[in-house]
């Protein structure tokens, strides 16, 4: 029998890794933590990372910055397309990542996937078209212009949501590179394979290594450091439960970063209301509803500039 009808091999283990500066390294602590699926079921080891590694990760955010947010919003706007064009050519993959994550069937998984995609191509659309959104000419009583534009934030460390692994995973990170920002991405605590293997696709889609770092691990532990760094400026809470949300909003006061909250639910859910015991586990928002465009809108300053038109001659015209 030769070696191609052979039956009996080893199937090989994917080795999952931190996505930092385009690289794929360990964690520096060489830890590890197990990751199981709704039932409890092994499914693979992921990288516990440390705060030298959440350190690593805003360096290479800030070195993307400048030619990330220099690039033409037309640009930004091809490579987000061509991540969904990745996504779609390993659509099978992350149907199994998120059925064994989020405990659904592989239909409802389906359906995920193929919505976190379509969102990537959404965000696509809108990386030149937003400044016509929210800039413009201001009329002003003189003979200036006076034109507001947006300009994006800077590093952006956003902490993913806990529960929808994929489609809330694009719902945050989409549109903070959308509009030139560059992101410290601390995905799901208890389900982070799909955001790890999210980063193997930006890698081969002319992302530039760097605008996306994605960090496994605890998210107090990687959150705290991140909201006190001086070099981050903008913190998305979206994934934090209220207790942990407010001692980061705290933090983050030290250099006046912008804070983007996480979602208010106007009931409470059944395992926080019962003292669960890792409330960060529920989700607040509904991730398959329209998104809109204030998450596009949260990390952006608005730069004004001021103009002479020209002295104004007796005729009334101007040169």
């Amino acid at each position: 029998m030769n070696a191609v009808e052979h039956s009996d091999r080893l199937s090989v283990f994917k080795t999952y890794k931190l996505y930092v500066g385009g690289k794929f390294p360990r964690s520096e602590s060489g830890r590890v933590y197990e990751v199981t699926d709704s039932k409890g079921k092994w499914l693979a080891n992921a990288p516990q990372s440390s705060r030298k590694d959440a350190r690593d990760a805003v360096v290479a955010a800030r070195k993307a910055f400048g030619g990330w947010s220099g690039a033409t919003a037309y640009n930004r706007g091809q490579i987000l397309y061509r991540i969904a064009e990745m996504l779609e050519g390993r659509r099978g993959q992350f149907v199994r990542e998120v059925a064994d994550a989020e405990g659904l069937s592989k239909s409802k998984a389906t359906a995920v996937v193929d919505a976190a995609i379509d969102r990537w191509v959404w965000y696509a659309g809108w990386t030149d078209k937003i400044g016509q959104i929210v800039g413009g000419a201001n009329p002003v009583a003189g003979p200036f212009f006076n034109l507001s534009t947006p300009e994006p934030t800077g590093v952006v460390t956003v902490v993913a949501p806990q529960q929808s692994s994929f489609l809330g995973l694009v719902s945050v990170v989409a549109p903070v590179i959308a509009t030139g920002n560059t992101a410290v991405v601390i995905a799901s605590a208890d389900a982070p394979l799909p955001a790890l293997s999210l980063g193997e696709v930006l890698a081969t889609s002319d992302l530039p290594g760097g605008v996306v770092n994605i960090l496994s691990g605890k998210t107090a532990e990687l959150a705290a450091p991140l909201a006190a760094h001086q070099d981050v400026n903008a913190i998305d809470l979206t994934g934090a439960d209220a207790e942990l949300a407010k001692e980061l909003e705290i933090a983050a006061a030290d250099n006046l970063k912008r804070v983007l909250r996480p979602a208010v639910s106007r009931h409470r859910p059944e395992k926080e209301a019962q003292g669960a015991a890792h409330p960060q586990a529920v989700d607040r928002e509904d991730w398959s509803a329209a998104p809109g465009t204030h998450r596009l809108t949260a990390f952006l300053e608005t730069k004004t500039v001021w103009h002479p038109t020209g002295a104004l001659g007796v005729s009334g015209s101007s040169y």
